[in-house]
């Protein structure tokens, strides 16, 4: 794999996959992420990463992905998942990247951009889309810069669950003040933890969820030992999901 922050190119695709090639990319508080998919959603590159810009405003994000596009070879179609609300393409807003993104037509820019077919998701949505099974209610959660969450059920999407900024615990706190990196770093490994067993309890309670998917960045700090139908998921499951975003096209 490109180390963190690497610039070398990406190898040539091997074979020539069938169907189109769909750029995954997976938009992160530290870190854009992106690999080339085949049409059933299987790697045909390496990962590649570039830093977010440490002010990641809209236009400074599109001028680091056009970076990361050419770190890779040529592709027919866009999928990116976004850490906030979208809603036909449009993100609604970001709490963890900057207040421009407000009602910024990301899927249309980029697409005008790159003159390419482009759709844009929630990135716990997308992530989801690449970790369930398809059976039952499953509820994804993605522990990173903040906390993303996605409710399935049969294999189908209740859209822009933000369950990080549902209250908890504390009057005036909420989800992602505890499991988010703020909690992280204010509360120490340990604390985190404890939020996190107490956080599967809660949602098994609310969601009565058959399988719960944790995922994000910060899943490698998870000290103790999930439940029954509790799976911690790798971070490249936010770029894996990216073709079930075309799935009405496919």
């Amino acid at each position: 794999m490109t180390p963190r922050g690497s610039t070398a190119a990406a190898p040539i695709v091997p074979y020539l996959p069938a169907g189109p090639v769909t750029l995954s990319i997976d938009i992160g508080g530290s870190g854009l992420k992106a690999m080339l998919l085949d049409a059933d959603g299987k790697p045909v590159s390496e990962r590649q990463r570039v830093l977010t810009p440490i002010v990641p405003t809209p236009q400074a994000v599109l001028e680091k992905l056009d970076e990361l596009r050419k770190l890779l070879p040529a592709f027919d179609r866009v999928s990116v998942g976004f850490p906030g609300v979208v809603k036909r393409g449009v993100t609604i807003q970001s709490a963890n990247l900057h207040p421009d993104w407000a009602n910024f037509p990301l899927q249309d820019k980029l697409a005008e951009r790159w003159q390419k077919p482009v759709r844009v998701g929630n990135d716990a949505d997308v992530a989801g889309y690449g970790a369930i099974q398809g059976k039952g209610v499953e509820l994804v959660l993605t522990l990173g810069t903040g906390l993303g969450s996605a409710l399935f059920t049969g294999g189908h999407l209740a859209a822009n669950l933000e369950l990080a900024h549902h209250p908890w615990r504390k009057k005036g706190q909420v989800y992602e003040d505890y499991l988010g990196r703020r909690g992280l770093d204010k509360y120490g490994k340990a604390r985190w933890n404890d939020f996190l067993e107490a956080a599967i309890k809660q949602t098994a309670a609310t969601f009565n969820w058959d399988y719960l998917y944790l995922g994000g960045g910060n899943a490698k700090k998870i000290l103790f030992t999930p439940g029954p139908n509790v799976k911690i998921i790798s971070n490249e499951t936010g770029i894996l999901g990216g073709v079930m975003l075309w799935r009405d096209q496919a």
